[in-house]
């Protein structure tokens, strides 16, 4: 007994001095680092000071700290950054789905200027700019070596205005100018309409209006058609949807969605980890759901589709969306300026980040590219291509005397849907793609 508790003593003598001896490093290394953090403010203060004084021309003290504090957040990711006072209004006024410029969403890539989407209706989207065009130069200057937020600041201008826009496609050779006259833009979250009994919810932007949008246009769209039974499916439509608010993404998925997480966020701290789940109730009833999605569908909108894909609630069509997850947390600094900084990455239900990936669509299929307007007159001038003919054609024709004028009224009815379809895939095919699988699903389910 004693030998035993002659080893425990030695043991605990052992283990302070153990514990003595690699704390002592420890604490050595944090003080020499909290040093070094000290001597690096110092240079700082250095710096600023010789610039203040020395520089060749008189500079703006509080401009040389802007930039000085937005140089550290770039530094971080292309998503952290320094919002002035004007800029945090700016960014305070998008929210609430008005404001003026281009219409477009960008981030930085390789020194550049990448849109991650045209918001739809706006003049950017009128003018043909493409998710995944990069912008060279404004105004015949180069954006090259800017920052985002000096780059978007070329951009801005009174409403009215004109900017030309020097813009590298892939599949181009050449790079080539956008004249875009600059307009207010008014963001309407959600549009909703109904086609070939399918109702289609187009959703453009995050913002505050989006669930209460998406909600009341579903709805309206299911009386009309004369209620939930003579829908066949709902498609939700995230194309070139650069993503906004994350709570009304969390409540987007939870619309269609009875239980389950939507989505979760991991910081540096695991304490700080947040998961977010769904709440009882469809707004669709359990209709079949497709999403759609292409390279300009981002953050927010990753959210959604992930979360509905995870859960098998709606097949996924279209492209590899943007690949943005993590998440920005706007900080209100003193001056009414603020920062915005990445706090925490975002995880679909399946626990995988998209963060550089995407969402993979269940179904991939690509939009036609649009062809252009010359080739599309020497089609229509080709009158040399035969009509295809039928039996119905045929003079002398027998007549079908099996069918009632109720199922020959229906026989041609079908026919017109079928030639909306057909007119429908020349003007949006992975639109028309979507339609085509839930009313597969329909057939499937043996509804009508």
């Amino acid at each position: 007994m004693k030998k035993f508790l002659m080893a425990a003593v030695a043991g605990t003598l052992a283990s302070v001095v153990v514990t003595t001896q690699v704390a002592a490093p420890l604490l050595a290394q944090e003080a020499a680092k909290t040093t070094n953090v000290y001597e690096q403010l110092d240079l700082f203060g250095d710096i600023f000071e010789r610039i203040r004084s020395q520089y060749v021309e008189e500079v703006d003290e509080g401009e040389l700290i802007e930039a000085a504090i937005n140089g550290m957040l770039t530094s971080l990711d292309p998503h952290s950054s320094y919002l002035s006072p004007n800029d945090a209004a700016d960014m305070r006024v998008q929210t609430r789905g008005e404001f003026g410029g281009l219409g477009i969403e960008v981030t930085q890539e390789e020194g550049f200027v990448k849109v991650v989407s045209p918001i739809d209706g706006t003049p950017a989207d009128s003018a043909g700019v493409e998710a995944g065009d990069f912008i060279t130069h404004v105004d015949g200057e180069s954006v090259l070596g800017l920052t985002l937020d000096e780059a978007v600041d070329m951009m801005r201008g009174p409403v009215g205005s004109e900017i030309v826009i020097t813009v590298v496609r892939e599949g181009e050779a050449e790079p080539f100018d956008v004249s875009i006259i600059r307009d207010t833009i008014k963001l309407t979250a959600v549009r909703a309409r109904t086609e070939r009994n399918s109702v289609v919810l187009r959703v453009t932007t995050f913002n505050d209006q989006t669930f209460k949008n998406l909600e009341s246009g579903l709805n309206e769209q299911i009386e009309e058609a004369g209620g939930m039974d003579k829908v066949t499916g709902i498609v939700l439509d995230l194309r070139n949807n650069p993503g906004g608010l994350l709570t009304q993404a969390i409540k987007v998925a939870d619309a269609f969605l009875d239980e389950g997480e939507i989505v979760s966020t991991r910081g540096r701290n695991p304490e700080d980890g947040e998961r977010f789940n769904a709440t009882e109730g469809d707004l669709a009833n359990g209709l079949p759901m497709v999403v759609l999605i292409n390279g300009g569908s981002a953050s927010a909108s990753e959210i959604v589709a992930g979360a509905l894909k995870d859960h098998r609630r709606a097949i996924v069509v279209g492209t590899k969306s943007f690949g943005k997850g993590s998440v920005q947390t706007v900080m209100p600094l003193r001056g009414d300026g603020a920062m915005r900084l990445t706090t925490a990455r975002y995880y679909t239900p399946s626990g995988r980040s998209i963060q550089a990936l995407g969402v993979s669509p269940d179904i991939v299929v690509a939009q036609p590219r649009t062809t252009p307007a010359s080739e599309e007159e020497d089609e229509a001038e080709d009158t040399t291509r035969p009509r295809s003919r039928s039996e119905a054609d045929l003079r002398g024709r027998l007549d079908n005397d099996s069918l009632s004028e109720d199922e020959i009224r229906q026989i041609e009815e079908e026919q017109e849907r079928a030639e909306e379809a057909a007119k429908l895939r020349d003007e949006d095919y992975q639109l028309a793609y979507a339609i085509d699988i839930l009313k597969g699903l329909t057939a499937l389910n043996g509804a009508n």
